[in-house]
């Protein structure tokens, strides 16, 4: 395969095809001179010949000439291509370092949603309403997907706590007051004990007190009947 299939560049190209160029015009100009030198042997050439030659020489020196400046710009061509060459390197190896960040990150977080998918969520113990009973008791929720799904029975659940806790409270203050009255009866109920006591003691002493008023009655009355037994004696 010849190299100029190769070989797409116009300046390359132009190179190639004048180092050809120049290539044969040596190769001419060498037969040439070696023909004419056989031919004329030891004697010296004609002028005719000589100048045949030197208009070859020039004729192969200019295109040695256009040679090496074509050489010289494929020369600068090829340092600017690898420079280009480099720097695009570069930008390839800092995107593919880039890329591959991208791959670490995509797997951490997918690590990091695989783990969030299978942690045991503090939601997912809730004892909420099942989620039949609360799509029939609010049908308008029946299109949302399964988060928004979640999160309104997650509200509704919120609501109805706080609903018993309120009634909780309420329920609350009734016994903490239920208590107090109770104890504020038993109070006067103790008082009205004590009351009580007193009042029969006051009974039971005025009963003993008018027992011995009788008593001392009677002695009184007794008293003229032992004067006769005294003096009868």
């Amino acid at each position: 395969m010849a190299v100029e299939t190769h070989i797409s560049d116009p300046a390359l190209a132009a190179v190639l095809e004048t180092s050809k160029a120049a290539r044969e015009q040596a190769l001419a100009l060498v037969d040439l001179v070696a023909q004419e030198t056989t031919a004329a042997g030891n004697a010296p050439l004609d002028l005719d010949i000589l100048a045949s030659i030197s208009k070859q020489q020039k004729l192969l020196n200019t295109n040695l000439a256009h040679l090496r400046g074509l050489h010289r710009s494929a020369h600068f061509r090829a340092r600017e291509t690898k420079g280009q060459t480099a720097e695009a390197r570069h930008e390839v190896d800092v995107l593919h370092l880039q890329l591959q960040n991208l791959y670490y990150e995509q797997r951490h977080l997918e690590g990091e949603i695989l783990s969030c998918e299978s942690f045991d969520h503090t939601y997912q113990l809730l004892p909420l309403t099942p989620a039949e009973e609360f799509l029939a008791a609010y049908p308008e929720y029946a299109e949302d997907d399964e988060s928004a799904l979640m999160v309104a029975r997650i509200e509704h659940e919120r609501m109805e706590r706080e609903a018993l806790e309120q009634q909780r409270l309420e329920l609350q203050k009734r016994k903490q007051k239920l208590i107090a009255d109770n104890k504020k009866r038993q109070d006067d109920l103790a008082n009205l004990d004590k009351d009580l006591e007193k009042f029969i003691d006051v009974r039971i002493f005025c009963k003993k007190r008018r027992s011995y008023q009788q008593l001392l009655t009677q002695i009184q009355a007794a008293k003229p009947i032992q004067k006769i037994f005294e003096k009868v004696a």
